[in-house]
């Protein structure tokens, strides 16, 4: 008879070090209460606008209008541009200013991981500003990247002590908005992904997938449009269905109608002086 050599086992280990700062941050937001909603956004607009702009040799991202319409929204509805910490004794963060994180999907040490970085001030900022921003990590090996220095200190440390000194770094509410914003953007859109449902560790998650060809009614006719589905996660703790019913529908508002609404503002600023 011939014997059978035995199969192979699987190969056990710790992760990856690089992906500690993700088993961290998932720890901390285990008492995440959440609520998803969808929409779907006629990007036709944007759609249009990017085109115009990339005659000019200029570059727009789909989630660079995204962080705008949702920056301009939520300055419209501070209570949910807010953080919540502690169970027994909570305490609501209400912030002056708007700051998106946005979570990228990079290279650190060889490594994929998925890291973030902050876009602030979005109530005022102009597309421009915030595609610049972006730019910065594109293509590159975040190892080479100073603003990530702090996560690759967390990786050096132990792993008790990594995800102690990241609670220390999130936690206190003051320090939030710089260090993880005060809503998360994430993006499939370069995949086959119509959309999808993530918790930022904020009180608003948008989640974007792919623009795809879809018949809409217009005027009680059928046609065919560039469809973005949206999603919204919101933490119940900190607001109701309502209010985030009203901040998905004024992203939606922002996207369908652009930049009509970038003037809207303008003429407000304008008017408040």
């Amino acid at each position: 008879m011939t014997s059978t050599p035995p199969t192979a086992g699987p190969q056990v280990g710790p992760p990856a070090r690089q992906r500690r700062h993700t088993l961290y941050f998932l720890d901390e937001i285990r008492s995440f209460a959440p609520v998803h909603l969808d929409t779907e956004v006629d990007m036709t607009r944007v759609l249009a606008h990017r085109a115009a702009a990339r005659a000019d040799n200029t570059r727009y991202s789909l989630v660079s209008y995204v962080l705008l319409a949702a920056g301009r929204t939520l300055a419209r509805h501070p209570e949910a541009n807010t953080a919540v910490r502690g169970r027994l004794r909570p305490r609501i963060a209400r912030y002056p200013s708007v700051a998106g994180k946005l979570v990228l999907d990079r290279r650190l040490d060889g490594q994929r991981v998925v890291l973030a970085t902050v876009v602030p001030r979005l109530e005022q900022a102009e597309l421009a500003t915030v595609q610049d921003q972006i730019d910065q990590y594109r293509g590159e090996d975040a190892s080479e990247r100073p603003e990530f220095g702090p996560v690759r200190a967390l990786h050096k440390l132990h792993p008790l002590l990594g995800l102690l000194a990241y609670r220390a770094s999130v936690r206190p509410l003051r320090r939030r908005a710089e260090r993880i914003g005060t809503f998360a953007v994430s993006s499939l859109g370069h995949a086959p992904v119509d959309g999808f449902h993530s918790v930022g560790g904020t009180t608003v998650t948008i989640g974007v997938g792919r623009v795809a060809d879809r018949v809409v009614a217009r005027d009680g006719r059928p046609e065919v449009a560039p469809v973005l589905r949206l999603n919204l996660t919101f933490d119940h703790r900190v607001i109701d269905g309502a209010e985030a019913a009203e901040v998905l529908g004024g992203i939606k508002e922002a996207l369908e109608e652009y930049p009509a609404y970038e003037a809207a503002d303008a003429e407000s600023a304008v008017a408040a002086r």
